[in-house]
């Protein structure tokens, strides 16, 4: 693993009267003025600017004026889990009389508006239907729909394919010739865009002439979470989304859900930060969709009721150890593909299958093995009916869609149906044509890759001053985010002499550590260390790659250095 600097522009921006440190933070991820760091809701891009947006809301105010049945059809992942809700509470608020939600079980019908879930939405009968952190790709199903009569509005912000679904409305900052600036929005924060720009159009129409105008304001924890838990980059206009949902949780004005999830991790509201969205409740939530029905999930969101929000919880954590132990299982046989494989001998880009595999785990599985050896990773399930399903996880600088596009192109017939993100893919395929994928996966890759581009590395902010390791900065730094995908949270390094070394839990390392010219002392935690490393009695110096992290322990707060990567020196 190398230890790099963050580039810094040659000239540092005007960024108000905050302190040099941060100044040079926010310059490294690409701040240029001091209205990028205004995180209120004024600072939001105007809705106007999404494309298709009028047409969704003629749509939407036809089916309140005459109280149409109208249901949202959601993804079965985090995204879609909030977006699904969003939608659902918000056209409530807004005063739509009749709202439901339909998620594809992943195992059943796979991702997406198919045709078959179609028939499955009409046995509700509906006459709008609102896809939400999907339906880009939906050209037969939205015809399905079409057929059958319904009017039809996709919402999503996944990358469009060459043919557009032909809805009565898109709006999906990513479709071509939309020019929102934008493209990071999740799916969760274009529905809750599609709803300010509803209730715009509902105040001109004089609909709360005499009653009160709703606060969709209130659906921001879930925007925040949707967000954070899908990994979108954390732009300017992101951060504003996140910012202000992490305030209403802090406040202790979140969804029963939310609460009742934090609370069964024993996390205190008040002092949530964006990685807890991202790692302790969207796992939770996820875990219902990996291994089961996100419906389990969406019904946590949606309820009022204080008390099923935390039996609900209950069952999503139980899950969510189920999911762990899965995925640790699934671990220890990939590892086993490749033990006798030496890492000259691997390919650029790894496939992975085993016929046992769960196909709601892959995706994670994916992730840590693309963690580990540092190049894009697709893990693959059975499927049935001859076919696998694979999830890919990307590095930087490789686009895994547009890197299945041209393997589908180069081959085609090779893949049944794919799609997904710069770093994020899924597709489908015959199993027998595995083997040609891999090959075909891995000559793409080191088209574009070399072998330099395969060796992890962390970039770092820099080395702390012995005077910078005081709580006064770390509080700064836990709040000058919020921090996520594009957004790094701060990151630095430094060599110190070891103290006290012992491990914790299964994984953990617990130090004491004095700074190098030994004037400070200070408490730090790596988790998931080698347990064939460590402890180490022998090592007396340690280099690390660390965040400084404010640690609460009965009431009391110290600085604590969470380490992300320790080497002996």
């Amino acid at each position: 693993m190398r230890i790099e600097p963050r580039q810094l522009p040659d000239t540092l921006p005007f960024l108000g009267d905050i302190p040099p440190l941060l100044t040079r933070l926010y310059a490294a991820r690409g701040v240029q003025s001091e209205a990028e760091l205004d995180k209120s809701l004024a600072r939001l891009i105007p809705f106007q600017q999404l494309k298709g947006i009028e047409a969704a809301v003629d749509l939407l105010v036809t089916a309140l004026q005459q109280r149409q049945r109208i249901l949202i059809v959601g993804d079965f992942d985090a995204d879609g889990a909030t977006a699904s809700t969003v939608g659902t509470l918000g056209l409530r608020l807004l005063g739509a009389a009749h709202v439901d939600y339909l998620v594809p079980n992943r195992f059943d019908y796979g991702y997406g508006l198919t045709p078959e879930i179609v028939a499955v939405a009409l046995e509700r009968q509906p006459q709008l239907l609102i896809t939400v952190d999907n339906g880009i790709s939906s050209v037969e199903g939205v015809a399905a729909a079409k057929k059958a009569g319904l009017n039809v509005l996709v919402t999503d912000h996944h990358l469009p394919g060459d043919e557009l679904p032909l809805a009565d409305a898109i709006v999906n900052p990513n479709q071509p010739g939309c020019t929102f600036p934008s493209k990071a929005l999740a799916g969760v924060g274009v529905i809750f865009y599609v709803l300010m720009a509803l209730r715009a159009r509902l105040r001109e129409l004089g609909w709360y002439a005499s009653k009160p105008q709703p606060n969709i304001g209130e659906l921001l924890d879930l925007v925040a979470l949707g967000s954070v838990a899908d990994v979108v980059p954390l732009d300017a206009n992101n951060r504003i989304l996140v910012h202000q949902g992490l305030e209403r949780i802090r406040a202790g004005r979140a969804r029963p859900g939310i609460k009742a999830i934090l609370e069964v991790a024993k996390r205190d509201h008040a002092r949530i930060t964006s990685t807890d969205l991202g790692f302790i409740v969207g796992p939770r939530l996820n875990a219902a969709g990996r291994l089961d029905d996100m419906s389990l999930g969406i019904e946590c969101l949606l309820t009022e009721d204080v008390a099923l929000a935390r039996e609900m919880a209950a069952q999503l954590d139980g899950m969510n150890q189920d999911r762990k132990s899965i995925e640790q299982g699934m671990q220890r046989e990939a590892l086993a593909q490749l033990k006798d494989l030496p890492v000259e001998s691997m390919p650029f880009g790894l496939c992975l299958f085993d016929p046992e595999w769960h196909q709601g785990v892959i995706g994670i599985l994916a992730s840590r093995m693309k963690e580990r050896y540092f190049r894009p990773t697709i893990a693959f399930a059975d499927a049935g009916d001859g076919l696998l399903k694979g999830s890919g996880r990307s590095v930087q600088g490789f686009h895994i869609r547009d890197a299945l596009s041209v393997v589908a192109a180069q081959h085609p017939n090779l893949i049944t149906k794919y799609g997904g993100h710069a770093m994020a893919a899924g597709l489908t395929l015959p199993e027998a044509n595995f083997p040609l994928f891999a090959e075909a996966f891995d000559a793409e890759v080191r088209r574009q890759l070399r072998d330099e581009d395969l060796t992890g590395r962390l970039l770092s902010d820099g080395v702390l001053a012995v005077e910078e390791f005081h709580l006064e900065l770390a509080r700064a730094l836990r709040h000058a985010g919020p921090w996520g995908q594009h957004f790094p949270e701060p990151l630095f390094h430094g060599v110190f002499q070891l103290v006290e070394q012992r491990v914790v839990g299964e994984r953990h390392l617990k130090v004491v550590l004095r700074s190098e010219c030994g004037s400070v002392k200070l408490d730090g935690i790596a988790f998931g260390i080698d347990r064939e490393v460590w402890p180490n009695p022998t090592i007396k110096w340690v280099e690390l790659a660390y965040k400084l992290d404010v640690n609460e322990f009965r009431g009391n707060e110290t600085v604590q250095l969470m380490i992300a990567h320790i080497e002996p020196r």
